[in-house]
């Protein structure tokens, strides 16, 4: 049985006649009564009797009936739902991002996506890098926003902006008034880390590298799982933290931490997607979006410290 079977079925048992179901249908009539005649025969009952000229349902036909509108209504509405999708009038989003990215970058386009888009549900996943890329992986985020490495075959990379990493310090730590600090410095200070998996852990450990150092080599006081314990982590003046400037800014604008003289790196900041799983009409209007609005800028209030006035030399 075919829904155009059921079609045909339908137009002959509202019209009550071949020859009119056959033009309502754009079909021949004998088209028509092949059609009706395999659906009989195929199921061994008689749906229709002749009545002088016309037709006429059996009490089989009237029966069957009501399940034939049944289906064909729910295939009109299946239909209608896939136009939907397509149309982006309902459906859904799923997307994954970092803690960076997820708390400073964003909010703002998840509000623009919602204003263009209402009947869309948006559904926000946060982790770290890690956890994020293998939700992709696993397909249980359509689209990932990390700041760290990530690798796997399965996984398209598109570069959204870039971010800044930073030293931090607490107001009362050495650090606050010093400069040019470097690699022996790093060496002897005690840290406060993001864990393992995390795109600021990752960026911060291939910036050691650069100047040759590990993790390894450092005094590690605590590792902790989110930017915000961190920032309060060093407002007991004794330990370094390397963070975004972004996770950073507010922090620093309110005196909590200080930015340290000391260069770290710039890193990227990606949107990651499955190569092989379908782009839903709702992932291809967020990707729009986003690009239409540029790339992300680090919220950068938090600018490195101004250099101390040298003393003025006496004229001779």
């Amino acid at each position: 049985m075919t829904l155009e079977q059921l079609r045909i079925f339908l137009a002959v048992a509202e019209r009550e006649h071949l020859t009119r179901a056959a033009e309502h249908l754009h079909l021949t009539p004998s088209a028509v009564s092949a059609a009706i005649r395999a659906l009989e025969d195929r199921h061994q009952v008689r749906l229709f009797d002749r009545v002088g000229r016309g037709i006429a349902l059996t009490e089989a036909g009237l029966l069957f009936l009501g399940e034939a509108r049944a289906i064909l209504d729910r295939a009109a509405a299946a239909e209608a739902m896939l136009s939907d999708l397509g149309n982006l009038a309902r459906g859904a989003l799923i997307i994954g991002a970092s803690q960076t990215t997820a708390s400073y970058h964003l909010p703002q386009l998840l509000m623009a996506f919602h204003d263009a888009h209402p009947a869309i549900t948006l559904r926000l996943l946060t982790g770290n890098t890690e956890t994020i890329g293998q939700a992709v992986v696993e397909g249980r985020v359509e689209l990932g926003f990390i700041e760290g490495p990530f690798s796997s075959p399965l996984v398209e990379r598109v570069a959204v902006a870039e971010d800044e990493l930073i030293a931090l310090v607490g107001p009362g730590h050495p650090w606050a008034e010093r400069e040019g600090l470097g690699a022996d410095d790093i060496r002897a200070a005690r840290w406060v880390l993001r864990e393992e998996g995390s795109g600021t852990r990752a960026t911060f450990e291939q910036y050691l590298q650069s100047v040759g150092l590990s993790i390894g080599q450092l005094d590690v006081a605590l590792e902790l799982p989110s930017n915000e314990a961190v920032l309060s982590a060093l407002e007991g003046g004794t330990c370094v933290a390397a963070l975004s400037v972004s996770a950073a800014a507010a922090a620093i604008d309110a005196g909590r931490v200080i930015r340290a003289d000391l260069g770290l790196t710039r890193r990227t900041l990606a949107m990651i997607r499955h190569r092989e799983r379908h782009a839903t009409a709702a992932m291809r209007a967020f990707e729009t979006l986003l690009f239409a609005r540029g790339p992300w800028r680090a919220v950068s209030r938090a600018a490195p410290p101004p250099p101390r006035p040298r003393p003025e030399i006496p004229a001779s």
